[in-house]
């Protein structure tokens, strides 16, 4: 019997597909910087993957279709505040990926709106995200998805030669 795709929260059962799919993304920010990103390593050890899996502050939503993890988002619930800025709570995306072999399926527009109703149910005022300049690809991805820069981080390498 194969089960019909679902997205829920992540579950110690999904960490083969959850490692897989963040090689996949340390490959194309490899790709993309190699002066910052190894080509070869892991985010997170499994220890640390299954206390994210486990902290409500820090929901993993994981899509799965016939037993497969084919896409995560990566969350975490923020609170911000300061004397000049109000106090609001944010849902920052940490990373949203699509399994390659899976991409057009519009997995990740699932994953998006999955992200949306769980930020709504929790009460935020926005979403927010980074993007690698390096990855065009995703950056069309959330441009299609409403999402528009919110401040831009610049940077100036001082030594060329690293």
């Amino acid at each position: 019997m194969v089960d019909d795709p679902v997205i829920r929260l992540a579950e110690a059962r999904d960490l083969p597909g959850v490692n897989a799919l963040l090689q996949q993304v340390l490959a194309v920010h490899n790709a993309g910087r190699p002066d910052l990103f190894y080509e070869t390593g892991k985010k997170y050890t499994d220890r640390q993957l299954l206390e994210i899996f486990g902290n409500p502050e820090t929901p993993v939503f994981v899509y799965k279709d016939g037993g497969a993890v084919l896409g995560y988002a990566f969350c975490a619930i923020q609170h911000h505040s300061s004397g000049s800025l109000k106090p609001v709570t944010t849902l920052y995306v940490d990373d949203l990926c699509v399994d390659e072999k899976a991409r057009g399926r519009h997995i990740g527009t699932q994953l998006f709106e999955h992200v949306k109703t769980f930020a709504r149910e929790k009460g935020c005022y926005n979403i927010t995200l980074h993007v690698w300049e390096c990855n065009p690809t995703a950056r069309a991805f959330y441009d299609s998805l409403g999402m528009q820069p919110q401040y831009t981080s610049m940077e100036l390498l001082v030594d060329e030669h690293r």
